[in-house]
């Protein structure tokens, strides 16, 4: 019997969260984990207790043709990063030194959560397009490994 490693088990689950995700545009999952034990998931999604973009059945950032790695501030949710953070704040669990799994690396807007969070590395199926992400990402010192094992 083979058995998957510890981060295409983490992916999956990130990739399951995504499955929740009640954003028109791009749907993300994220897992956090230390000593390969879950802290937290998230999806991005209105803050509890508003209406979803796909409950509204509208994009802002989509009516605006806004590029993905844009102008942030104009989307309804909270992202995938923000809510598994703000998940583990809500359960008094510290998330420093921890991995975080997640289906597109970090919109800047989270990035900056990521590092104040103490989280020491991310692993990233996908590449999310935002320049000033992969910059501060570089000077950060945070391990970041695209999925498939290769370092930026």
């Amino acid at each position: 019997m083979q058995r998957i490693s510890w981060d295409e088990y983490f992916m999956n689950m990130a990739e399951l969260a995504s499955r929740r995700s009640t954003c028109i545009r791009r749907q993300v999952g994220a897992v956090i984990v230390k000593d390969n034990q879950v802290l937290a998931t998230g999806y991005n999604g209105a803050p509890k207790g508003l209406p979803n973009c796909c409950d509204l059945n509208e994009c802002l950032r989509e009516a605006l043709h806004v590029p993905s790695g844009q102008r942030h501030e104009l989307c309804r949710a909270v992202h995938a990063e923000n809510n598994a953070i703000t998940q583990c704040a809500v359960n008094g669990v510290s998330c420093k030194g921890g991995t975080l799994y997640v289906t597109d690396s970090p919109c800047v807007m989270c990035l900056k959560q990521i590092i104040n969070a103490g989280i020491v590395k991310i692993v990233a199926k996908k590449i999310y397009p935002d320049d000033m992400s992969r910059e501060m990402l570089e000077q950060s010192g945070i391990e970041f490994i695209l999925y498939n094992n290769v370092k930026i």
